[in-house]
């Protein structure tokens, strides 16, 4: 594709942004109308797995943002989608609703390894008039939280850091203190894996 190409960028996450701007990717936000319930596409269905769980609600984002690219009447571009949950175990750990969920998450995850599952997303077309084209991937990481007294968890919660991130943490930010190993993609932790996002763009003709 040509160097002035650009995606269409349909999260509401600072952190996805920086990633692309990382990679030299250009990108316009495409966030959801007044209207839209994008917390709603979020629930977890019963005895959902975790990477069933993380793909469904991409695709679910990435249906929503195509509708909404439409509505508004936008020049043509790709639309890239992803979604970042945490799993100890069978458990999904979702955004806190508040402090006390936040402090509680992260009890949870003191001393454990747990998983980091990010999917990602992306429709567009090569051409002006080919078919739409998708494809997605799924990137799991591991985490390891050192030991976790009361103090630390306390000071954490109180940066207000842990709200609006899967498993309250931010591994990009204060939350590296409290984190003794990674294993995986640390811009898949964060919230935007760029291999397999690097991926997908490829396939669909970007030269990155």
């Amino acid at each position: 594709m040509s160097t002035d190409s650009f995606l269409y960028l349909a999260s509401q996450s600072p952190r996805r942004a920086q990633l692309l701007d990382q990679i030299g990717v250009r990108h316009t936000l495409l966030l959801p109308d007044a209207g839209e319930d994008a917390e709603g596409l979020e629930a977890v269905l019963p005895g959902e797995a975790a990477a069933d769980y993380v793909q469904r609600v991409t695709a679910l984002k990435l249906d929503a943002a195509l509708a909404r690219l439409e509505r508004r009447g936008w020049p043509a571009a790709p639309v890239l989608c992803a979604d970042t949950t945490v799993a100890l175990g069978a458990r999904i750990l979702g955004k806190p609703a508040d402090a006390a969920d936040a402090a509680a998450m992260l009890r949870s995850l003191s001393g454990q390894r747990h998983q980091v599952l990010t999917a990602v997303a992306v429709a567009g077309s090569g051409t002006a008039g080919s078919p739409l084209r998708r494809a997605a991937r799924l990137c799991t990481s591991w985490v390891e939280f050192d030991v976790l007294d009361e103090a630390r968890i306390a000071a954490y919660v109180a940066s207000g850091e842990p709200m609006g991130k899967a498993g309250a943490y931010g591994v990009q930010g204060r939350a590296a203190t409290l984190i003794a190993r990674i294993e995986g993609s640390f811009s898949g932790i964060m919230g935007l894996p760029l291999f397999e996002t690097a991926q997908i763009l490829r396939a669909m003709g970007w030269t990155i």
